[in-house]
C-alpha cells in the first residue's frame, strides 16, 4: 500500500488543494501533517495578527478532518526530521506540499526535500498558492516579466488558452485520509500565547467554510459594484478575503471560476474584472519575488539604493501611532492597529506618506505593515511598499505623492472613515475634517501635521532626483 504525506503550510484546507489531489490519484492512504516551528514564530516579521488569525484557520482544518474521522498530525521541531519521524510511523514514502516562494521558505523547502531524499523518501512539489507558477508566465526571450501590464496581457491569454480549474482534492481524497488512531497521539495546537504574541481579538477566525461564504456573498453582491465602490474605505466594498489567500482557506482557483462564472452571467462584468485584475497582481508580485528574491531587503530598481532616507524616529512612531495630523493616514494606521487590516486605497497612500512626505526607508513601513496585517503576505507587502515609495517594479514616478488631504476629499468626502477611527475629530464638519488646522477649536487633542506637504513633496524631489529608473 501506498502512503503519502500532505505536508500543510499556507494552505489550510481540504478543497482546491493541489497536493492533496496529486496525493490522492498516487497514494492509498494520505496522512496530513503540520509542523510548528518554534524560530520562524520568532521571526522579527512575525505579529499576533497574523499569527492569531493563522493558528485558527490550523484548528479549523483540524476539525474538518476529524469530521471526516481522519485528523491532522502537529509535529513541532525541525521541519525535515518531523516529517521523516511521521513517515517512519506510519510507512509513508512520499512527501507532497505546495511550493512557497519566500526566500526563506524556498531555502527550507530545499533542505526538508534533501532529507527526505537523502532518507529514500520520495518529494513531490506542487503549484497552489498562485494561479500560474512563476515559470509559466515569461517573455519570449525566456525572462521574466517586469511590468505588470504586458504580464496582465499574457496572463489573459494563458487563462483563456488553459484555464486552472479547481482541483477536487476533497472529494478525492475523502476515502483516503489516514484514520485518526493510525496516526498516533494527537499532539495540541499550540497557542499564540506560547510563543510570546499577547491576545488579538480583533483578528478574524479563518476557515474553509467561512472563505467560502465570503467570496459567495461578495460575488453575488458587492462584486458588481467593486470597481466604482473599492476606492472608498467607509464603504463595504471589497471581498476582504486577503487574510483568507494567506493562510490558504480558499484556493486561487476557486476565486477565479467564480469571479469568471459571475462574469458570464453577464452582471457587474467590468467590474468583476477589476477584482480579477488585483488577483492578477498577487500572482505578478508572487513571481516577482520568485525571480527576483533580492527585493525581499533591496530595492527593485538598483539605482534607489541611494535615495538618501530620513532617520527620524519621532516622525516614524507619529505614523505608526496615528498622530502625523493628517486625518486619513492616522485613521488608516488606527484602523490597521485595531483591526489588523487595512483598506487597499490607505495602504497605498500610508505608505506614499510614510516614504515621500516624510522621507523615511520604505523598509520601516514594510516591516510594520508585516507585524499589524492579518492577511501579511511578503511578496504582496513588499510589491506595494516598494510601487508607492518607486523604488520596485512598476513603481510610481518619483515625483507622483499622494496628498492624503486631497485623497481625503476625495475618498472619504463626508469624513465617515475619518470619524470612525479618530474619535477627536468626530464634531468636525465635513467641510474641513480632512483639514482640521483650519479650526484647530474643533479637534481638541488632536496634533498639528507634523510636515507641510509643499514642503515635504520639494523635499522628496530634491531626494529622488537622478535617482529613478534607468538613471
Amino acid at each position: 500500500m501506498k502512503i503519502g504525506i500532505v505536508w500543510f503550510r499556507r494552505d489550510l484546507r481540504l478543497d482546491d488543494h493541489v497536493a492533496l489531489h496529486e496525493a490522492a490519484l498516487e497514494c492509498d492512504a494520505i496522512c496530513p501533517a503540520f509542523v510548528v516551528h518554534a524560530p520562524l514564530l520568532h521571526d522579527a516579521r512575525m505579529g499576533a495578527p497574523l499569527v492569531d488569525s493563522f493558528f485558527s484557520a490550523v484548528s479549523a482544518l483540524r476539525a474538518s478532518l476529524r469530521a471526516s474521522g481522519s485528523d491532522l498530525a502537529i509535529l513541532r521541531g525541525d521541519y525535515g526530521a518531523e516529517l521523516l519521524a511521521l513517515a517512519r510511523r506510519t510507512g509513508a514514502d512520499c512527501v507532497f506540499f505546495n511550493d512557497d516562494y519566500e526566500p526563506a521558505a524556498r531555502r527550507r523547502d530545499d533542505a526538508v526535500a534533501a532529507t527526505l531524499q537523502r532518507a529514500g523518501l520520495k518529494v513531490r512539489r506542487c503549484t497552489d498558492h498562485v494561479y500560474f507558477g512563476a515559470g509559466e508566465i515569461l517573455q519570449t526571450n525566456g525572462e521574466p516579466y517586469r511590468v505588470f501590464t504586458p504580464y496582465r496581457r499574457r496572463w489573459l491569454e494563458m487563462h483563456t488558452a488553459r484555464p486552472a480549474f479547481p482541483r477536487p482534492s476533497q472529494r478525492a481524497s475523502r476515502r483516503r485520509l489516514m484514520p485518526a488512531e493510525l496516526l498516533g497521539e494527537a499532539a495540541q495546537i499550540p497557542s499564540p500565547e506560547e510563543f510570546g504574541f499577547p491576545p488579538f481579538p480583533a483578528a478574524p477566525g479563518l476557515s474553509e467554510r467561512d472563505a467560502r461564504l465570503r467570496l459567495r456573498t461578495f460575488l453575488t453582491g458587492k462584486a458588481a459594484f467593486y470597481g466604482d465602490h473599492r476606492d472608498f474605505p467607509a464603504q463595504d466594498a471589497t471581498s476582504r478575503l486577503s487574510s483568507d489567500l494567506r493562510a490558504g482557506t480558499i484556493g486561487i482557483r476557486t476565486c477565479l471560476e467564480g469571479a469568471v462564472r459571475r462574469m458570464n452571467g453577464g452582471e457587474g462584468t467590468q467590474s468583476i474584472g477589476r477584482w480579477i485584475d488585483q488577483l492578477i497582481w498577487r500572482d505578478f508580485y508572487q513571481q516577482i519575488l520568485a525571480h527576483f528574491p533580492h527585493v525581499e531587503r533591496e530595492p527593485f530598481i538598483a539605482s534607489m539604493q541611494a535615495v538618501p532616507w530620513r532617520t527620524a524616529r519621532a516622525d516614524l512612531d507619529a505614523w505608526r501611532e496615528g498622530r502625523t495630523g493628517y486625518p486619513l493616514v492616522d485613521a488608516a494606521m488606527r484602523q490597521l492597529d485595531a483591526t489588523g487590516w487595512m483598506h487597499n486605497r490607505l495602504r497605498m497612500v500610508t505608505a506614499s506618506f510614510l516614504t515621500k512626505q516624510l522621507l523615511i526607508d520604505w523598509r520601516e513601513g514594510e516591516l510594520h505593515f508585516a507585524k499589524a496585517l492579518t492577511d501579511s503576505d511578503m511578496a504582496q507587502n513588499n510589491g506595494g511598499w516598494q510601487w508607492a515609495a518607486s523604488t520596485g517594479t512598476d513603481a510610481a514616478p518619483y515625483f507622483r505623492m499622494f496628498n492624503p488631504t486631497l485623497q481625503g476629499k476625495r475618498f472619504d468626502p463626508q469624513g465617515d472613515f475619518v470619524r470612525r477611527f479618530v474619535p477627536e475629530l468626530r464634531d468636525v464638519p465635513a467641510a474641513i475634517i480632512h483639514e482640521p488646522w483650519r479650526a484647530p477649536a474643533l479637534a481638541p487633542g488632536y496634533p498639528p501635521p507634523i510636515v507641510e506637504h509643499g514642503a515635504a513633496r520639494q523635499r522628496a524631489l530634491e531626494a529622488f532626483a537622478g535617482r529613478r529608473a534607468g538613471s
